[in-house]
């Protein structure tokens, strides 16, 4: 079945050393998809070829039937796919409402940029009100939260009308309550867009994941619900060195 992200045949080599290995992988409109491994799994490279930051060896990465491979970055984004890093990338002096705004004009272009703002934006307006910063907007994006900055984040991307999101651990460091109301953000999130979560959160994932992708040493390893990746072997092989689906599940 073909998907809205197709990756074909992927290979990536850094030095010699074979980072991703004749990987498939497809992902459908509306999915939220969970992507897995240990460190040094290549989900994160997975990610940086999709984006353009990475040159494959070989393979195809196809969106909306469209090649990605080749293309520069900016190209890949004005074609509506966003990303999300480790480390947050907002800008601390502006306030929230600033930093979206700053981010709407991607799609603006420069003359808007420069114009004085007048109001708020229709999209905008749906943004802080979808990641729950409507009380924030005036606030510097210094003094927010690590969770609140996470969610500044992912609403610079909506901004950008993208419609897929690749999601770079967005729970990493936030507490439980900012975990809960992160999982209900991209379950709100995927109603309108294709999002991948690169997660290690692995309480996270049995709460909110649905479907799942496992990666090791640049390999897929077995795709399905959670259910069916929990009761992989080799999944239980790889996560805690045993094989045996009769152990605790890992995820």
């Amino acid at each position: 079945m073909s998907g809205q992200l197709e990756v074909r045949g992927l290979r990536v080599v850094f030095d010699g050393f074979q980072a991703i290995t004749d990987l498939d992988f497809t992902v459908q409109p509306g999915e939220l998809r969970f992507l897995i491994g240990p460190n040094g799994a290549g989900k994160t490279t997975l990610i940086d070829v999709v984006t353009g930051r990475t040159k494959p060896a070989s393979g195809s990465v196809r969106f909306n039937g469209t090649e990605l491979v080749g293309r520069r970055e900016h190209a890949i984004v004005r074609l509506g796919v966003g990303r999300t890093f480790q480390t947050s990338v907002v800008f601390e002096e502006l306030s929230v409402l600033e930093n979206l705004d700053l981010a709407a004009s991607f799609r603006r272009g420069l003359p808007a940029l420069l114009r004085a703002r007048r109001g708020v934006s229709g999209v905008v307006a749906a943004v802080l009100d979808t990641t729950g910063l409507n009380a924030l907007a005036d606030r510097p994006a210094g003094v927010l939260s690590h969770g609140q900055r996470q969610w500044l984040e992912i609403g610079m991307l909506l901004v950008q009308r993208p419609s897929l999101l690749l999601l770079d651990e967005p729970v990493a460091g936030m507490s439980r309550g900012e975990r809960e109301r992160t999982g209900h953000l991209l379950q709100a999130v995927a109603k309108d867009h294709t999002v991948v979560v690169i997660e290690h959160d692995m309480e996270f994932l049995r709460r909110f994941a649905s479907q799942v992708t496992v990666l090791h040493e640049g390999r897929l390893l077995c795709e399905g619900t959670v259910g069916e990746v929990q009761a992989d072997p080799r999944v239980q092989e790889v996560y805690l060195g045993r094989s045996s689906s009769k152990k605790e599940p890992v995820v």
